[in-house]
């Protein structure tokens, strides 16, 4: 199981998913993958006039909802190293030419964010591909870059805590996701992946442990019956 954690295997994974991602994202949580991301956005109250941080930004699948809270005088950085994805975020761009948008096409842990840029740290779905030690330099790096009293909020799909409810949702992204994901893309192995890194994954309490050892107020967040959690906090130093 450990080379499913090395950068390179989940760069490739992604790199092959981008055609299909959102398409698949959205069929695999039920259709409330935008939901999620936009709660997720909304679990921080984001001001007017900062810089917001969108960590493994893929497409930028979460700018909408960040952007919504932001004025002309706002920035938005998005950091990922899948090149497929990053191709796709440049396009999503043209979207909100109002907006100040930066793109980085680096690793999270090797990024070329200045010390306490950021009042706001996002991320939306990034979190299941990274095990424990890369989830301790992960919020490193969200202590690094964010300002003192920055806020940070971050979700990803989980396995359900419903006895009913989770067979079914295992067997639904183990087994016929990966169907669809022949369909998109004649490969059923790539989208399998999201099974095998969700069940590894299983919910964001492990994150919630990790994050706590540093200077954060930390509180974990669940949605529909824990088939999404994640954490949202403060830096208090």
């Amino acid at each position: 199981m450990k080379e499913i954690y090395e950068p390179k295997f989940v760069e490739k994974l992604f790199d092959k998913m981008s055609s299909s991602y959102l398409k698949i994202y959205y069929v695999s949580s039920f259709g409330f993958s935008q939901r999620w991301r936009r709660q997720c956005v909304e679990e921080i109250k984001i001001e007017k006039g900062k810089t917001v941080v969108d960590l493994m930004t893929g497409m930028g699948e979460c700018w909408k909802h960040i952007i919504k809270k932001t004025d002309i005088n706002s920035k938005l950085i998005g950091l990922d190293f899948s090149t497929e994805m990053i191709n796709r975020a440049y396009k999503n761009k043209g979207k909100f030419k109002k907006s100040k948008i930066e793109i980085l096409k680096e690793n999270v842990f090797e990024n070329s964010i200045a010390n306490e840029t950021a009042d706001y740290v996002i991320s939306g779905f990034g979190l299941k591909t990274f095990n424990d030690e890369q989830l301790k330099k992960l919020a490193f790096e969200i202590d690094r870059i964010l300002k003192p009293n920055g806020k940070f909020s971050l979700i990803d799909v989980s396995v359900p805590n419903s006895k009913f409810l989770k067979p079914f949702y295992m067997f639904y992204l183990k087994n016929i996701i990966p169907i669809l994901g022949k369909l998109f893309l004649g490969s059923p192995e790539t989208y399998r992946m999201l099974g095998v890194y969700t069940e590894e994954f299983g919910n964001s309490k492990n994150v919630l442990r990790i994050f706590n050892k540093l200077e954060f107020e930390v509180e974990y967040l669940e949605n529909f019956y824990g088939c999404a959690s994640g954490i949202k906090g403060r830096k208090i130093k």
